[in-house]
């Protein structure tokens, strides 16, 4: 439920932003009413796409079985890892200049397209996150049945309130948390996702390993836990519950999970540092 909540919300920000900043262009152009039909016409068809694309993947992975589904769950856990460090880094580079690029998009296509123009652009920024969206809550929520699905989809409603509240709330004051503040927040627990996803998808293809005819290392390395931590801190409820499934805590780690965290927080950690102009967005 939690890591429902946070990317719904943290996505519907990021695509209710771009969505305030052309709204408030478009009301200060001629035929504001026009072309305010030909943006939300395009926020529209973006749902739609994310919609079509959610029923693929689920088509897809209802369609196999076995091995063959736990490979497929496995690949999209590791594409949603990917993507979210993807994102965190776009977001360091553009946020800054994000509302001045968006503005000037807006009106190239304009000035070469009409109306036209401005539904294309609305239409790829909503799918663009929406995509996002449905990647990483398969790539979360795959493993879930029953009682536990039905409170991940609860937070994803969740979400979507909390992603309005959000923007009212960064729009109205800046004493409370500024943009700033927000994307830097929201891009650590966005890495920490991407952690907890990627160990998800090592754990299946460890999983898958084991059933194969492989040299005795390999069972070894994802098959026996490095340690049991349970005693201190256990992964099924509470704290480690939470650290679980937000940043890919074990209690009863294999070596090939231990290697694939500490790389993961090695590798994005010195790309980020190496790869960032800017730090975080600031948008005014």
């Amino acid at each position: 439920m939690n890591q429902s909540m946070f990317i719904v919300w943290r996505e519907s920000v990021e695509a209710l932003l771009v969505i305030g900043i052309l709204q408030a262009w478009i009301s200060q152009q001629q035929q504001d009413q026009r072309l305010t039909r030909f943006l939300w016409a395009g926020v529209v068809l973006g749902l739609m796409f994310s919609g079509l694309l959610a029923g693929a993947i689920l088509w897809a992975g209802n369609a196999m079985s076995g091995a063959g589904s736990e490979w497929f769950q496995a690949a999209l856990a590791l594409i949603a890892s990917l993507l979210i460090v993807q994102m965190v880094h776009w977001m360091r580079r553009h946020g800054r200049t994000l509302k001045q690029d968006l503005l000037l998009n807006a009106n190239n296509k304009i000035s070469r397209q009409g109306g036209w123009g401005l539904l294309l652009l609305a239409l790829l920024a909503v799918s663009r996150e929406g995509s996002e969206t449905v990647v990483f809550l398969y790539g979360a929520g795959a493993q879930l049945r029953g009682p536990q699905l039905g409170l991940f989809a609860i937070g994803g409603a969740f979400g979507l309130v909390l992603s309005a509240l959000t923007i009212t709330l960064l729009h109205g004051s800046r004493r409370f948390i500024s943009w700033q503040r927000f994307f830097a927040i929201s891009e650590t627990i966005l890495l920490m996702l991407g952690a907890a996803l990627l160990v998800s998808a090592v754990e299946r293809i460890g999983g898958q390993l084991l059933g194969m005819d492989m040299p005795e290392v390999v069972y070894s390395l994802a098959g026996d836990a490095l340690w049991d931590s349970n005693a201190l801190l256990g992964d099924s409820h509470g704290l480690g519950g939470f650290l679980a499934s937000f940043a890919g805590y074990r209690a009863t780690p294999s070596t090939l999970t231990v290697l694939a965290w500490v790389g993961y927080w090695l590798i994005v950690g010195g790309w980020l540092r190496y790869r960032s102009t800017e730090k975080v967005p600031c948008l005014n």
